[in-house]
């Protein structure tokens, strides 16, 4: 993987080991992506007033085949966040209803639910999970279900904790019940498979400026074409009363708000390309030996169990670690950077602290192996 650090603009003083935040956009993405922004620039009213509806529509219809869907079940977006937030305003929630969650998920998205649970008076849960078995996973979780149960809401690889949650079998029941599903796919696009229209889920949100190394910015959403009809616009705009012939209702409501720069959206499928051209599936998995590597060792050092079973594939490329109890992760986090120029992120979670290492395809084993021995003279 070390011919892969060349293709990133990332500094080389820096052990990057926190793709899972942000991303990192490979040297040919971020070309073709600047090349979008002089293209518009160029003509700003030809690009967008007359060429963008055909743009866009390529651009979805190469994301689509990635995803396992078509063009027209998806609308791109700023970020999951985005996504989620326009689902979740959508949603005639109301008092007595509630919002089931595990206790994994992300901040800022307990944060939404809260924030609209305070608005409209329905409850927002989070129900601890068991992290042994797929079977133990998926009961624990449903044992949260209550007649009152109107939206299951899951990551499908979670932020604080790195662990992928066996979504598939939570939304087949939840269907059943008559329970609609959204699922926060923030770290899924680029780094597992996904087959979107099997999976099944009601909404889908996914990151593309994460894992699969698109430019920040760019995002999607996709909703099962049964539900689209449930999804309003954040910004009502001229796809309100539409004027274009033979663009679906969902996209036209809800891709355009107005002015904006759409050169991140023109970009996923280059970087759908350049992941293709680097045999990525070779790649994610040396990734996740590495990423196993690192979590095993971790465990090693401090003396503490993960957080999941090691009999299944809970994580793919990044893991995460217990850090002792008596750890300040603050300045822990600020020595790691100041004295070994790691970049990591250190989190608190549920009575927890933990440490998330993310492997990408220009990480290596000597970074990892710098990180092991930082954690040994700090922790010590």
């Amino acid at each position: 993987m070390t011919s892969l650090k060349k293709k990133f603009l990332l500094d080389p003083k820096v052990i990057f080991l926190n793709h899972g935040s942000f991303g990192a956009t490979p040297k040919p993405v971020f070309k073709e992506y600047q090349r979008w922004q002089r293209e518009l620039e160029n003509q700003p009213v030809e690009f967008l007033g007359r060429r963008i509806t055909a743009l866009l529509a390529e651009s979805r219809a190469a994301l689509g085949a990635y995803l396992g869907t078509v063009a027209d079940n998806l609308i791109y977006t700023q970020n999951v966040t985005a996504s989620m937030n326009i689902v979740a305003r959508s949603l005639n929630l109301q008092a007595g209803d509630e919002v089931l969650a595990s206790n994994h998920e992300y901040g800022a998205m307990d944060r939404m639910w809260r924030f609209l649970a305070r608005k409209r008076g329905f409850t927002y849960l989070n129900q601890p999970v068991t992290l042994t078995t797929k079977d133990e996973f998926i009961e624990s979780f449903w044992r949260g279900v209550t007649p009152q149960t109107k939206v299951i809401f899951l990551s499908h690889i979670t932020s604080p904790t790195a662990v992928i949650f066996p979504v598939q079998e939570i939304i087949r029941r939840a269907r059943e019940s008559g329970i609609i599903t959204m699922i926060d796919g923030a770290h899924a696009p680029g780094q597992i498979p996904l087959d979107l229209d099997a999976l099944g889920a009601d909404f889908y949100g996914g990151n593309l400026h994460k894992w699969l190394c698109a430019p920040k910015g760019a995002g999607f959403l996709y909703a099962r074409p049964e539900m689209q009809n449930r999804v309003e616009p954040f910004a009502v705009s001229w796809g309100y009363e539409p004027e274009v012939a033979g663009v679906s209702p969902f996209v036209d409501l809800n891709e355009w708000g107005g002015t904006h720069d759409p050169s991140a959206y023109l970009t996923v499928p280059t970087a759908i390309q350049f992941q293709q051209d680097q045999a990525w599936a070779e790649v994610r998995s040396a990734c996740h030996q590495l990423a196993k590597y690192a979590q095993a060792e971790i465990c090693k050092l401090t003396g503490l169990p993960p957080l999941h079973s090691q009999s299944e594939s809970w994580f793919a490329q990044m893991a995460a670690a217990p850090l002792p109890a008596r750890t300040d992760i603050a300045v822990l986090k600020r020595r790691l950077y100041d004295d070994y120029k790691i970049e990591i992120p250190l989190v608190a979670w549920n009575n927890s602290k933990l440490i998330r290492v993310s492997v990408q395809g220009y990480n290596t084993k000597k970074e990892v192996d710098v990180l092991l021995n930082a954690l040994s003279n700090l922790l010590a």
